[in-house]
């Protein structure tokens, strides 16, 4: 199992979740975040804003569903054809086990589907 989180504008992130379900991954856990890129924020007259405004959104999925869950989100979040820049990241890592609170069950690889 792999953890995907995605950082993307906020103003996608309704559309990101939408193509996530209709592509069979229900399961996201959406954040309200700020930070800033390589961009280091915008200036708008005299003022920089460094902390911009950002969705982050949270799946665990099987591995061998990661370069659909990724191809799926990047095609959602992506600003244009080409995208532009704070269109976000995603960050990938392993997860090494999922428990069940309510049971306290060990739920292993199929917790994610």
């Amino acid at each position: 199992m792999i953890m995907v989180r995605a950082i993307v504008r906020p103003e996608k992130a309704d559309e990101v979740l939408a193509a996530l379900m209709d592509a069979g991954f229900p399961a996201v856990t959406k954040l309200s975040v700020a930070g800033r890129g390589k961009q280091r924020g915008i200036k708008i007259g005299e003022v920089t804003y460094d902390e911009i405004p950002k969705t982050m959104l949270i799946s665990v999925v099987n591995s061998c569903d990661k370069d659909f869950v990724v191809d799926t989100i990047m095609k959602a979040a992506r600003s244009g054809t080409k995208g532009n820049f704070g269109d976000g990241k995603i960050f990938i890592t392993p997860v090494e086990d999922v428990y069940t609170i309510s049971s306290g069950v060990h739920e292993g690889e199929e917790a994610a589907a």
